[in-house]
């Protein structure tokens, strides 16, 4: 039995010699062309079945003869949650390479709008598509639109501005994340009465707001015995977050939740533990990471809301492949699910 190539290889030249015929009898069978013997043409078709070929994606990536320019425009810093987005995007370089596909790191501040915007700016004409943690505010959404005039396809990722001219999303709902987080602070909260806090990196990002959204709204109509005090923002740095949330224990001896919204997880969980409150504290944040795992572990972390990493990473580069190539988009393989992570389910 021939051996299945490997994904770096698959040419039409290599279908044919798996399959033992020239490049012009494959090619004759690819347009079912006559001429060719029947068992002839099941070898072919058994040999593209066997490698998962896609004899029209390759031949539409040869003739166009450049590779497609991806750029990923990702939070500077180290956001765990990001740096997993990165790492899963640089293991799909075979993948990448049949496809004739380059893709580009840009790391800047997306929490400061001018700087996103002038990031965003530096790409026109040299990208055929762009991936963007976005910032929802006017310089962004008219950076995008720029973009987007210019024939770049834009999708936004993680965090959305609905208000551009995007061609898509890919990311949770956001709204239904805050609204789970806030089940769950109130129901391990259990009978208490008290103050809950929210830590955030920043309200102009779109995925915060609307997570904070769904959370009040949750805390508002189920918890009446909960009251939620002001959002802090630590622009998901872990001092900044750790010095916000030790200021507010030190002032609210009653605080029975918290709710961290983005990243800043050590922080938190270190003016949790300096107050001797870890334990005490119903702590609900986001994502599966190194450090979350172990926070999980120990119980001062009760619960995680999560996202997968890699299927964004790969929903991200399909999505702006399909629509690089004019392609539909398949909406529900591309849908990011909302996950629910505790101690002891822990993946």
């Amino acid at each position: 039995m021939a051996e299945t190539l490997t994904a770096t290889a698959l040419t039409l030249k290599d279908i044919a010699r798996e399959a033992g015929v020239s490049l012009a009898t494959v090619d004759r069978v690819l347009h079912n062309r006559p001429g060719v013997r029947p068992d002839t043409v099941r070898r072919v078709k058994a040999a593209i079945e066997r490698n998962s070929f896609q004899p029209h994606v390759a031949a539409a990536e040869l003739a166009r003869g450049r590779a497609r320019r991806f750029a990923f425009v990702m939070p500077s810093g180290p956001n765990p949650f990001m740096q997993q987005i990165e790492g899963y995007l640089g293991e799909m370089s075979a993948w990448l390479s049949v496809r004739r596909l380059n893709v580009e790191m840009v790391a800047t501040d997306v929490f400061d709008p001018s700087v996103l915007a002038a990031s965003l700016e530096a790409l026109s004409g040299d990208c055929d598509g762009v991936a963007v943690v976005a910032l929802d505010h006017p310089s962004v959404r008219a950076a995008i639109n720029d973009l987007v005039d210019a024939g770049t396809k834009v999708v936004t990722l993680v965090s959305d501005v609905p208000s551009s001219r995007r061609h898509h999303y890919v990311g949770i709902d956001n709204i239904a994340a805050g609204r789970t987080a806030g089940a769950l602070v109130g129901r391990l909260a259990g009978q208490k009465s008290g103050k809950v806090a929210i830590v955030a990196g920043s309200q102009g990002l779109r995925d915060h707001a609307e997570r904070i959204f769904g959370f009040n709204q949750v805390m508002a109509s189920e918890f009446p015995g909960l009251s939620v005090l002001p959002v802090l923002e630590g622009r998901d740095e872990d001092d900044r977050s750790e010095q916000v949330l030790a200021r507010l224990l030190a002032k609210h001896a009653d605080i029975v939740g918290l709710y961290n919204v983005g990243a800043g997880t050590q922080g938190v969980a270190k003016a949790l533990s300096d107050a001797g409150r870890d334990k005490q504290v119903v702590f609900v944040g986001h994502d599966v990471t190194v450090l979350t795992r172990r926070l999980l572990l120990q119980g001062v972390m009760d619960a995680a809301i999560s996202q997968n990493p890699g299927h964004e990473a790969r929903a991200a580069v399909r999505v702006l492949l399909a629509l690089a190539r004019g392609e539909p988009i398949l909406r529900e393989q591309e849908k990011i699910r909302i996950d629910i992570v505790m101690r002891d389910n822990l993946p």
